[in-house]
C-alpha cells in the first residue's frame, strides 16, 4: 500500500512540515540526533536538517525513502534514511529527539515502541507527537486509518498509559485544520505531544 502510495506524482502529505513540529521542534537540543519514525516521503526529516539537526528517517516503504533522498537534495541537506519495520526494529540510544507525526500502527507496535522511547533518548531528550483521534471518524477532515483499524487512534489517555517514564510538556488533544498533501485536508481531530526524559 504504502509503496503505491508513495510512487504517485508527487507528495502525498506535501513537502511541507506538519504546523506541531514546526512549532515545537526547538524542544529537542540544537544540531542534535533525531529520529523520525514512519517518516514517509520525508517532509519532516528535511525541515529538521535544514534547521541543522542531524537526521535519521525511519519507514518501512524504499519507494518512500527514496523520495525522501530526493527532497533532501532538492533542499541541499543530507538524512540518513533506513528501510525497516517498527515492528522488530531497535530504536537504538543517545537520540536528542525523536519524531511521531501520524505515524498509526497496531497497538502491540505502538506499545513496542513507546516502551523503547524512554531508553532511546538521552536525558532531556524529546518525543514529539501528533496524531489523529478516534474521534477523527466524525469529522470532516480528510486523514488518518479507517474505521476497521479504530484501534490505530490515539488518545492522550493511551499516551499516558504508555510512556509514564517521560514527562509531559504539552498533552492536548484540539480540533485543528490540517493542511499536509492531498491525504491530510481538512478539519481533524488530534493529540499533540511534547514529552521529555528528565
Amino acid at each position: 500500500m504504502w509503496d503505491e502510495r508513495y510512487s504517485e506524482s508527487g507528495y502525498a502529505y506535501g513537502t511541507e512540515p506538519n504546523d506541531f513540529l514546526r512549532a515545537e521542534y526547538t524542544r529537542i537540543a540544537p544540531g542534535g540526533r533525531v529520529l523520525c519514525l514512519a517518516e514517509g516521503q520525508g517532509r519532516n526529516a528535511v525541515f529538521l536538517a535544514r534547521q541543522g539537526y542531524a537526521v535519521t528517517a525511519l519507514d518501512q516503504s524504499p519507494v518512500g525513502l527514496q523520495r525522501a533522498e530526493e527532497l533532501a537534495r532538492t533542499h541541499g541537506v543530507n538524512i540518513e534514511t533506513v528501510t525497516a519495520d517498527l515492528a522488530d526494529y531497535d530504536l537504538g540510544h543517545g537520540w536528542d529527539g525523536i519524531v511521531s507525526i501520524f505515524g498509526h500502527t497496531p497497538p502491540p507496535i505502538r506499545k513496542r515502541i513507546h516502551e523503547a522511547i524512554p531508553l532511546a533518548l538521552k536525558e532531556g531528550g524529546a518525543y514529539i507527537l501528533e496524531a489523529y483521534t478516534p474521534r477523527q471518524l466524525d469529522m470532516p477532515g480528510k486523514g488518518g486509518p479507517p474505521a476497521a483499524q479504530r484501534e490505530f487512534f490515539m488518545s492522550l489517555d493511551v499516551l499516558r498509559r504508555e510512556l509514564p517514564a517521560l514527562d509531559f510538556v504539552i498533552g492536548r488533544e484540539v480540533e485543528r485544520e490540517v493542511n499536509e498533501g492531498s491525504c491530510h485536508q481538512g478539519l481533524s481531530s488530534v493529540v499533540q505531544l511534547v514529552a521529555v526524559k528528565s
